[in-house]
């Protein structure tokens, strides 16, 4: 996160997909101070880092896995969204470059 946080602060994505948005470092931070980290089993601590239009949260773990909320919800079961964040950031890429 370190890395990709020293190249964007932030991402507002509103027309891609359903609209996807990388949260600021501070929103991270104040998040992670305000909720507890992210409940992914298998996981020792997982960050909310971004979010969808329709409000679905995605953490990266400390196995370097992207999770995602299928529903809007900070306790939901969270599923594999990505193996990485590189993967995760190809993918939306890719949902930018199809875009009419």
């Amino acid at each position: 996160m370190t890395t990709l946080y020293w190249v964007i602060s932030d991402a507002s994505l509103p027309d891609v997909d359903s609209g996807h948005f990388i949260h600021e470092p501070a929103t991270a931070a104040e998040r992670f101070r305000e909720y507890p980290p992210a409940p992914i089993e298998g996981e020792w601590i997982a960050i909310v880092f971004a979010s969808d239009g329709g409000g679905r949260l995605f953490a990266i773990g400390d196995s370097g896995q992207i999770w995602k909320s299928p529903t809007a919800s900070w306790f939901d079961d969270y599923e594999v969204a990505a193996a990485s964040l590189q993967e995760f950031l190809e993918h939306l890429t890719r949902q930018i470059a199809d875009q009419p």
